[in-house]
């Protein structure tokens, strides 16, 4: 009897991740294609404005991109998923730490 791979469950092991750099983003848009969802990441440093000349000349604020995902649709479920999961025990890290 053949086995299925959808019954299959593994777990994974993240090897590495720590080797690699760490990028401040700030600013993401996404782009909704065909068969994937791509994700782009970027940072932005606001620009010095010191006059109301300065401002009249300012067209866009540069945004440096640090990467771009394509996810699929399934793909990106499970990022809402994580990110939400992220958020919660952010609040409850700050919530404890403020009761000390």
């Amino acid at each position: 009897m053949p086995i299925d791979p959808e019954q299959i469950e593994l777990e994974q092991a993240w090897v590495g991740a720590e080797d690699l750099p760490v990028h401040f983003a700030n600013t993401f848009v996404g782009i909704v294609g065909t068969n994937a969802i791509f994700v782009d990441l970027g940072s932005a440093v606001p620009p010095a404005i010191e006059s109301e000349e300065d401002l009249e000349l300012l067209r866009f604020v540069p945004v440096k991109p640090i990467a771009r995902v394509a996810l699929a649709p399934g793909g990106l479920d499970d990022l809402i998923q994580v990110l939400q999961n992220l958020r919660r025990s952010h609040r409850a890290l700050l919530k404890a730490l403020d009761e000390e």
